[in-house]
């Protein structure tokens, strides 16, 4: 033991510790100099921002810049249509080496559901009803009837759709409601060729009032016929209010 203690205290014991250390020192900056050129250290590209391009665009940016992708997930989302990333792995402006494989997650085709009950129900508790199927209300228009507000038909692309129907989420339905006028309109009779007691018989039976009478020509009250009618029978314009007045011209006669 005191030998090995005197060993140390030799100049040639200092002479191979300063050189084991040194080759030590040597030998750990080469290692680390040589991954660092083997793994091209502080080298690379920062991840492009893919979220919300369309996979056929994403893809074509990752190309350019060398980097693989893999598409790990689809999920749907109301608002978004299909094809849209919505999420990557590794983040935006992450440093990655050329040949990284960029994980992605893409929004898919919406799924179906089936069309709720609601015919008969407020406008109201449609909008509600709509919204917990992921379903959107899209245009209204009013139809003729004594119920205000009220749902009479429902319409997809066009076509009426009914319940239990399948139809896809995030479909915009659009909605025929009801004016609350069907009580206090009734078709307008055409009066034309009708004599004066013939037109006053139609207006009674439709609860409308003869209005004004005018003639061209003789006034032949009996013989004369309905030439014209105010106002007057049309495309725009097929029903009235109840108890309108029928302003009427008449012709003809002895």
């Amino acid at each position: 033991m005191s030998k090995f203690i005197e060993y140390l205290r030799t100049k040639t014991f200092r002479k191979n510790l300063i050189i084991a250390t040194g080759s030590i020192f040597a030998f750990l900056l080469l290692l680390f100099y040589s991954l660092g050129f083997y793994t091209h250290h502080g080298e690379g590209m920062p991840v492009p921002k893919l979220k919300g391009l369309p996979v056929a665009k994403a893809i074509e940016l990752l190309e350019e810049q060398g980097l693989r992708y893999q598409i790990n997930d689809s999920v749907y989302l109301l608002d978004q249509p299909p094809g849209v990333i919505v999420e990557q792995d590794p983040d935006p402006n992450t440093n990655v080496k050329s040949n990284r494989t960029i994980y992605l997650i893409v929004t898919r085709d919406a799924p179906d559901t089936k069309f709720p009950d609601i015919e008969g129900r407020t406008f109201l508790e449609v909008r509600s009803i709509l919204n917990n199927y992921q379903l959107k209300v899209g245009d209204t228009t009013y139809k003729s009837d004594v119920a205000k507000d009220v749902i009479l038909e429902a319409l997809l692309g066009g076509r009426v759709i009914r319940k239990g129907q399948q139809i896809p989420k995030g479909s915009r339905i659009d909605l025929v409601l009801g004016d609350g006028l069907g009580a206090s309109e009734v078709d307008l009779p055409n009066l034309v060729g009708l004599n004066l007691s013939e037109a006053r018989m139609s207006l009674l039976g439709s609860s409308l009032n003869l209005g004004n009478v005018s003639f061209e020509g003789p006034a032949d009250s009996v013989n004369a016929k309905v030439i014209k009618q105010f106002p007057a029978l049309s495309d725009t314009l097929n029903k009235v209010s109840i108890g309108t007045a029928i302003d009427i011209v008449l012709s003809g006669g002895k």
